[in-house]
């Protein structure tokens, strides 16, 4: 295959990441990160996939840092094009994968962000000044699903006292149990819950269902409410799995019910754990 233009094989990788079933929201950030990366390639007149080689990457990736890319934004973007050229070399568009042989710039990872028992009931307060917002919060609070599976939930996923969770991208779908808060937020948001053909679990005021970015802007003025800083959705994933741990849950049910593949994704909470136990800071109950 001779001379093929880079961004027709962006186009390609994306239909392939769309056939596999991947999120929206994984393919999206892939294509934003690729094509970040042939822009820099066609400034510097690089047009032909196989004229890319180990410095162009390289050069693409000190490039980011100096424009104040964190470089752990930089080192997923450099996972992005690795990823990509592997699709190429799989499909025999190129022979050699020249991401290789460029290193991840190094940085230290932040420990997840667990909020304090005065954050998560600030939070919860204010959220129950609206049924769809508590519930939004209770779940992720209870559960600890990401902010996609949140989304996709139906109504017919709500059984009792488990909530079914959807495959999601990478993550398997799994049977959560639900408190009795969780359960009674849900109870009440679906009395006030408006009518619609719409079978998602959360929809809009005028009966749309409620989209990923949506959720997160609803759950962000939260955070903005309440004066909570720095907080990201996921952080509420991270609480749940922190109280677990505290609570004494075995760490490999933990990992079933978060969806964890690895068993080190969860055991990495365990130190923080630990220094909180010995720090006196408990989280307190849910």
């Amino acid at each position: 295959m001779d001379n093929v233009l880079l961004p027709s094989l962006v186009e390609r990788f994306i239909k392939h990441l769309e056939a596999q079933g991947k999120s929206s929201f994984t393919i999206i950030a892939y294509k934003k990160d690729l094509e970040q990366f042939i822009g820099y390639l066609t400034s510097k007149e690089v047009q032909d996939i196989k004229e890319v080689k180990k410095d162009q990457i390289n050069g693409f990736i000190e490039k980011l840092i100096t424009e104040n890319y964190t470089k752990k934004s930089a080192s997923r973007k450099l996972n992005s094009i690795r990823t990509f050229f592997r699709y190429l070399k799989q499909e025999g568009i190129i022979d050699q994968n020249p991401s290789l042989d460029v290193s991840h710039p190094k940085y230290i990872q932040s420990p997840p962000r667990i909020f304090t028992k005065l954050e998560y009931r600030a939070l919860r307060d204010f959220a129950k000044e609206d049924a769809r917002t508590y519930a939004l919060v209770e779940i992720l609070l209870q559960t600890g699903m990401k902010i996609g599976e949140l989304a996709n939930l139906r109504t017919t996923d709500i059984n009792g006292s488990t909530i079914h969770i959807r495959n999601y991208g990478q993550t398997p779908g799994r049977d959560v149990p639900l408190n009795k808060a969780v359960k009674k937020s849900i109870e009440e948001y679906l009395k006030k819950r408006p009518e619609s053909k719409e079978d998602r679990l959360f929809i809009t005021r005028t009966g749309h269902s409620l989209l990923i970015r949506n959720i997160r802007q609803i759950i962000s003025r939260c955070f903005r409410e309440i004066g909570v800083k720095d907080a990201t959705v996921n952080d509420l994933r991270n609480t749940f799995i922190a109280h677990q741990l505290r609570q004494g849950v075995p760490v490999e049910y933990i990992a079933q019910l978060v969806g964890h593949k690895r068993l080190s994704s969860t055991e990495r909470f365990l130190n923080l754990v630990k220094e909180e136990v010995q720090k006196k800071q408990g989280l307190g109950e849910l």
